[in-house]
């Protein structure tokens, strides 16, 4: 009886885990690169990795873009939904009047929207993960 006992905790300490590995993953937003865009504007392109185990129906950003000098040009807001759950989406948005090159750093200001399907508004920060592989950051 004991060994029963102590195989069917393994197994729900074990499922208890996959369940709360699949919940508590994270959402990585990726600027992945730019080209210029029309006129003299700049093409962002953005890699989402939604590993969170939910599918998002809504997801938008407000992005505070900072030029050379580290002044904030403008803010952006994009909407990048729906992201899929175990799913990489890209996403292109043009940043206009303002060169690729003129961009030193883009900050994450605000997110108006963060809802998983079926589920209300949330906050995405606790598992948000911001990365660049341009010569812009992308910050929190």
């Amino acid at each position: 009886m004991n060994k029963i006992l102590s195989w069917l905790t393994a197994i729900t300490v074990s499922a208890a885990a996959s369940v709360a590995s699949a919940q508590s993953g994270n959402l990585s937003v990726e600027l992945n690169k730019f080209e210029p865009g029309d006129p003299d504007g700049c093409q962002a392109y953005f890699l989402f990795r939604n590993g969170t185990g939910k599918s998002f129906e809504g997801f938008e950003m407000s992005l505070a873009i900072l030029d050379g000098n580290g002044v904030i040009d403008r803010l952006l807001s994009i909407d990048a939904a729906p992201l899929p759950v175990q799913r990489t989406t890209l996403k292109l948005f043009a940043i206009p009047e303002i060169a690729c090159t003129d961009i030193s750093e883009i900050v994450l200001h605000d997110m108006p929207v963060c809802k998983p399907q079926n589920e209300d508004n949330t906050d995405c920060f606790a598992f948000l993960e911001l990365g660049s592989k341009t010569d812009a950051a992308l910050v929190k």
